[in-house]
């Protein structure tokens, strides 16, 4: 497996991320739903990464700095087939080591708070994050958890 910064431009990768906004829209009320889409991957300040096996994207992730002490883990996501195959936590693993050559002393994140959520919660937790107030522009919610990690 290979994991890259990627420029968003390939169909392969449009299409894994508009499956990932789908499915966010069908667990996540509206109000409470924070997936960026492609676009928004794509403004100043956001480096997103692919994992890929041989052509097939995976498994995707991004950050997105916050201030320059601080950025936010967004848009993680495994492709359905091949969900507890590890591909999470290597992506996770060289993301945290890449934020922190980046300059960056704390990385956090918003996920949800259904039980739908609970194998990354515990991804995040196996990682060193641990639960936290809202941070940036999030309000307190409950269909969302935050969680942080000094790097």
């Amino acid at each position: 497996m290979d994991i890259r910064v990627d420029d968003l431009s390939g169909p392969e990768i449009a299409e894994f991320l508009l499956e990932h906004v789908r499915e966010m829209r069908s667990i996540t009320p509206p109000e409470s739903k924070h997936a960026l889409d492609i676009d928004a991957l794509r403004r100043p300040g956001v480096t997103f990464w692919t994992v890929r096996d041989g052509d097939a994207v995976v498994g995707c992730g991004a950050i997105k700095a916050l201030d320059g002490g601080h950025a936010e883990l967004k848009s993680m996501r495994t492709a359905s087939s091949r969900k507890r195959a590890g591909i999470a936590s290597l992506l996770l693993e060289h993301i945290i080591a890449e934020a922190g050559r980046m300059g960056f002393a704390r990385l956090s994140l918003e996920t949800g708070a259904a039980a739908f959520f609970l194998p990354a919660r515990r991804l995040y937790e196996k990682f060193g994050f641990a639960y936290c107030e809202p941070f940036g522009d999030y309000r307190p919610d409950p269909n969302s958890v935050f969680m942080t990690r000094r790097l």
